[in-house]
């Protein structure tokens, strides 16, 4: 397969792939496999969210009350 990508693109993956001692070819190949491999993970942890327990209504009070919880919490450390 044959790709045309910006010259200054090809420039970085070069010296990507070179400073990994691989060619850019194994290069881009991995990077195509980390990102197939994120996008596996992210719908696991998604399914994962959606399995874990009981839904909440996302409400404007829930999320004044997530406020007033998290503020209360950042004036009790004393952190400024």
């Amino acid at each position: 397969m044959s790709i045309v990508i910006q010259p200054e693109l090809e420039s970085r993956l070069r010296a990507r792939a070179e400073a990994e001692g691989v060619t850019i070819q194994a290069y881009v190949e991995r990077l195509a496999r980390d990102d197939e491999a994120a996008e596996e993970e992210l719908e696991a942890l998604a399914l994962e969210g959606l399995n874990s327990g009981q839904s909440i209504e996302g409400s404007e009070s829930y999320w004044d009350e997530k406020r007033r919880r998290i503020v209360d919490r950042y004036r009790n450390t004393g952190a400024r």
